[in-house]
């Protein structure tokens, strides 16, 4: 017998407190598309606890997959914490055993959990930033090896809900929701999603993007009802009282604000100051400190942005919302304060920002109307040259400026405040030519990307993610220096390094080199005596800060391959293959991707290593070791490391190949191909490889034109036959087989009963498939 939802809302917060009405029609109607309520009245636990009760309830409308996605980094970490919590209670309480619990993933620069996408099959929570849910989505995963972007990709485009918040923060992020929402509709995922768009500051109009603006009119929004307004908690809230001022100061100069600050500051409480950027709120808070030097008794004051490694922002974040003492506390902050930080201050002095942006910083002002006099002051900076408040342009700040001229001196209680009717439009929007080029992961012939920052960020924001480590003047660092741990982390705007050295890992080549340009996302090596981070501060781009090398446990260099599972044990052919096949057949007990998809991933899940009979597979498994048997096909070794004659070489290309000359389809030759991520679209050779002698045969991928493969079992009564690899598919065009490859794999891409999500969720089935069986390899020697 399954909970009421005010027992189960009751039980998750541990608390006797009754959900509000508009929490529980979220659980128990069907979901909306939007989410209109105020801050402060608990729309993060309404979708959170309502997705949790569903899933609880065995809802078969409701996907598996929760992925909370924020603007900002702030959020994350409490969104996490608050989650955790709940789904503890919920154990702790005996609402659900702790095995069906869903598992909860971080996904935030600095942060990334490793195998979230391993378990496609269990409910899971995911939360992070728009800028790695987003680049994932777009199949351009940031802070993560290039082979498994398809598998996020897959996953996060088939059976997930989107949950979009603080949508006034997002940008152009906005628009890519709700394009990718548009073209899952348009063609067609496995396992259905859904996407909701959450702020206090909502307006259907901003989610009219040119391909969903045709089902504006079936959007569902929820928003407080008359019996919510009623409530007392509600009220409390709504008619909290904060006077609004004008600050009276030339506010272009940061001494003049710190002493603004210093003079509004009431003993005993919270002051909150809000800026826009993080140089600014760096300067304010400096000269905050050096007014306070010499005096005996002052407020504690903290610095919280988006630009500190993940320690020294934890504790100054701890700083940033812990109660103040008899002196009170000051908090100097950017826009993640807007992202649904719980806090509550008694008084609150912002820059000029947005209307919607500023509605959302009044919301961090008497929050929970526990004070009788609590007041906002806002510093007026309109762009004229030097004193330009980046990243705002001026008509959006010209809306924010009328708004607060007329509001001035009357109180700004949430129930007072005019609806946020204007969105900046994004200049690059996504299309479906877009996510369809997007769909293929191979470099172009110059080795770069489709650059997808465009759709994540606006210019001035991109980022990189910097580390630092002791490294010689003059000297590059060594191939043997390993990559870094979240805990070294920090990013940094692209723009501050154009005068740096620094490397990135190369994943083909193996070692640190100087990339020819950056990309958002990266993970960049500085050295430490080059300067740029102070651990109050963070990030500055001074030379004479020197930031110190963390002593800490380091990984080895991410993006090498694919598989997040290495085994280290002897499988066979046939061993390996089993395996895969029930693996498989496990995923498709609890995943329903309907029966001819099964048919075609089983048959890819039995020859997908078909191509490891090739003899340079086999000669690099056995060569110098006495232990194996070198006459049986091992499709796994013990060798910590595998050098292959033919550099480059790609059984998987072998399999595919063998797939077709077989006369299995195109899917399942497809998804054969491509189980490493490293084959996919098309096919071929790279500059490092071993040429044939004559200069007539084709090549590609360590493969060579009339490779026999020999006669082997593969398994379950499954014999791959005596095959001749033909590599005329790579030809443009028809050739002696027909279609080529690079026709089919299009004819996959763009078919209206397959297409790019679809494909992309079935390569990830069999991926994860691989990665388990690997895992579990338990041959004896």
């Amino acid at each position: 017998m399954y909970e009421e939802y005010s027992d189960f809302f009751k039980k998750a917060l541990n608390l006797q407190i009754d959900p509000y009405p508009y929490q529980t029609r979220l659980a128990l109607n069907p979901w909306p598309h939007m989410i209109d309520v105020p801050t402060g009245i608990g729309k993060t636990a309404a979708a959170i606890l309502a997705w949790l009760y569903k899933r609880y309830r065995k809802d078969i409308s409701t996907p598996r997959r929760l992925i909370y996605c924020l603007p900002l980094r702030g959020l994350v970490e409490q969104t996490i914490n608050n989650t955790r919590y709940w789904i503890d209670n919920l154990i702790v309480n005996g609402v659900i055993e702790k095995e069906q619990a869903p598992k909860i993933y971080t996904l935030m620069g600095g942060r990334i959990e490793k195998d979230w996408d391993c378990y496609p099959e269990d409910d899971a929570f995911i939360v992070g930033t728009q800028d790695q849910l987003l680049s994932r989505a777009l199949n351009r995963g940031y802070c993560m090896s290039r082979f498994r972007w398809p598998v996020d990709f897959g996953l996060l485009n088939n059976d997930c809900l989107w949950i979009m918040d603080e949508i006034q923060l997002m940008g152009p992020g906005l628009s890519t929701t709700t394009q990718l929402e548009a073209f899952r509709r348009t063609m067609g995922t496995s396992s259905p999603c859904h996407s909701i768009w959450m702020s206090a500051t909502l307006q259907s109009e901003w989610l009219g993007t040119v391909d969903f603006r045709q089902y504006l009119d079936t959007v569902i929004q929820e928003s407080l009802s008359e019996e919510d307004l009623a409530q007392e908690a509600v009220l409390k809230r709504t008619r909290a009282v904060k006077q609004l001022y004008k600050a009276r100061c030339d506010a272009l100069y940061s001494n003049n604000v710190a002493s603004l600050i210093l003079d509004k500051h009431k003993h005993g409480t919270k002051t909150l100051v809000v800026v826009n950027t993080v140089k600014r709120a760096q300067e304010v808070y400096l000269k905050i400190d050096q007014l306070l030097h010499k005096k005996m008794v002052k407020p504690e004051v903290s610095l919280v942005h988006s630009r500190y490694r993940p320690s020294e922002r934890q504790k100054a974040l701890n700083l940033f919302l812990q109660q103040p003492g008899e002196s009170g506390s000051i908090c100097i902050a950017t826009q993640v304060v807007e992202a649904g930080l719980d806090m509550s201050a008694h008084t609150l002095i912002t820059d000029l920002a947005p209307w919607a942006s500023l509605v959302q910083r009044f919301g961090r002002c008497n929050r929970y109307g526990e004070f009788e006099n609590a007041q906002i002051y806002w510093l007026d900076i309109m762009p004229n040259g030097k004193g330009r408040p980046s990243p705002y342009e001026a008509d959006e700040l010209g809306e924010g400026a009328d708004q607060l001229a007329q509001l001035e001196g009357l109180d700004v209680c949430p129930n007072n405040l005019p609806a946020a009717t204007r969105m900046s439009e994004s200049l690059h929007v996504l299309r479906k030519k877009d996510i369809m080029d997007l769909f293929d992961t191979t470099p172009d012939l110059a080795g770069m990307d489709i650059d997808i920052s465009r759709f994540i960020r606006e210019p001035g924001e991109y980022d990189v993610k910097a580390f630092w480590r002791n490294i010689s003047k003059d000297m590059n660092p060594l191939p043997g220096e390993n990559a870094p741990v979240r805990e070294e982390l920090c990013g940094v705007p692209m723009s501050d390094l154009k005068e740096w050295d620094y490397w990135i890992w190369d994943h083909i080549e193996k070692r640190w080199i100087r990339p020819i340009v950056l990309s958002p996302g990266m993970e960049v090596m500085l050295r430490h005596q080059d300067g740029g981070y102070n651990a109050t501060s963070g990030w500055t781009g001074n030379k004479k800060d020197i930031p110190n090398v963390l002593d800490i446990a380091v990984s080895s260099n991410e993006g090498d391959e694919d598989d997040p599972w290495v085994t280290t044990s002897w499988q066979t052919l046939i061993e390996h293959t089993d395996k895969v096949v029930e693996k498989t057949h496990e995923l498709l007990a609890k995943i329903d991707i309907g029966e001819f998809f099964e048919q075609e991933l089983l048959i890819a899940a039995r020859w997908h290593d078909a191509g490891k009979t090739h003899k340079v597979f086999r000669q690099a498994m056995v060569d110098d070791s006495s232990k194996v048997d070198i006459a049986v096909f091992w499709a796994k070794t013990s060798k910590k490391k595998i050098t292959y004659s033919r550099r480059g070489f790609r059984h998987e290309l072998a399999s595919a190949l063998a797939l077709l000359e077989n006369n299995h389809s195109d899917l399942s030759a497809y998804l054969a191909a491509a189980h490493h991520g490293k084959v996919r679209m098309s096919i071929r050779s790279l500059p490092h490889e071993l040429r044939p002698s004559s200069g007539s045969i084709r090549f590609a991928r360590g493969i060579w034109n009339g490779d026999p493969l020999p006669e082997a079992s593969l398994g379950g009564g499954e014999t791959l036959p005596k095959t001749c690899l033909n590599l005329s598919y790579m030809d443009i065009g028809e050739s002696e087989k027909g279609a080529s490859w690079l026709m089919r794999m299009l004819a996959l891409r763009d078919s209206p009963t397959i297409g790019i999500f679809r494909l992309a969720y079935l390569e990830a089935l069999l991926r994860c498939s691989d990665w388990k069986a690997s895992k579990a390899g338990d041959h004896v020697e």
